[in-house]
């Protein structure tokens, strides 16, 4: 009996090291009210490049992306590791791929808080390779659209009203790393992207994610949320702290945004 256990522990945690680099091309799609033309966004969280996550994963994400021809990217946190140890000039080679019509953006997630020594020259090297990090800031990204975002909700110094203070009333699409932030952005936001609980992980039969890293746990674990601003919380695409993931495959998001039909 003892081998039997053993042996279907091992097989379990040998599909979790499996699936840890897998990902599936999730498509979503939300009518947006005040959007004049449809707008497609791809959206990357939790790269967590650094011990388990190397370029190569990263090259076979941009691929995807690119694949999917979308409008505008935006990178929702965590693109570094918590013990990041890897020289960044192969993250930066491959995000510096990355091109969309409307353009690249980022926010800061906690491990990027926590690993990188100087944050302002990081985005500097970002910006270099094309990606415009915003920290409690915004642009108009189309005349129909302004994008904000916020710096990391727990490790970092977000203003929310800062962020969203150039809309003027324009459709608007937040990105916050954590979704912790929801129940305080105004229901007039179009939608908050964020990341940062990875889905849990591991996700177990009957029990479902082990760890969500959210004050509010299995509220915003994953998909569609509310806070009750509307919100869509991505499974990321990297791990941290071990390399399995279990019921919980890696997600790379393609969000389709709608014109709504207007009441009346």
């Amino acid at each position: 009996m003892l081998w039997l256990i053993g042996a279907a522990v091992a097989a379990v945690a040998g599909a979790g090291v499996a699936g840890a680099y897998r990902f599936q091309v999730v498509r979503q799609q939300l009518p947006v009210r005040g959007l004049r033309r449809p707008l497609r966004l791809a959206l990357l969280a939790d790269l967590h490049y650094g011990q388990y996550i190397r370029a190569g994963s990263v090259a076979r994400w941009v691929d995807a992306t690119l694949a999917e021809r979308p409008d505008l990217i935006v990178l929702d946190g965590d693109l570094v590791d918590e013990d990041l140890s890897e020289d960044t000039r192969a993250l930066l080679a491959e995000l510096g791929r990355l091109r969309a019509p409307l353009g690249t953006f980022a926010v800061w997630g906690n491990h990027d808080h926590r690993s990188v020594r100087d944050l302002p020259a990081f985005a500097a090297a970002l910006a270099t390779a094309g990606v415009r990090v915003l920290v409690n800031g915004g642009a108009r990204v189309r005349d129909d659209l302004y994008l904000a975002g916020i710096d990391d909700y727990r490790t970092g110094r977000p203003d929310l009203a800062a962020a969203l203070a150039g809309r003027d009333g324009m459709p608007c699409v937040l990105l916050s790393h954590n979704p912790d932030v929801l129940p305080e952005v105004p229901e007039d936001v179009s939608l908050t992207l964020s990341g940062h609980t990875h889905g849990g992980q591991v996700c177990l039969p009957f029990v479902g994610p082990l760890i969500t890293s959210s004050a509010y746990g299995r509220r915003f674990a994953q998909g569609w949320v509310h806070g009750p601003a509307r919100g869509y919380v991505t499974r990321g695409l990297g791990v941290t702290l071990i390399p399995v993931r279990v019921a919980c495959p890696a997600e790379l998001t393609v969000m389709d945004l709608t014109p709504a039909e207007e009441a009346g």
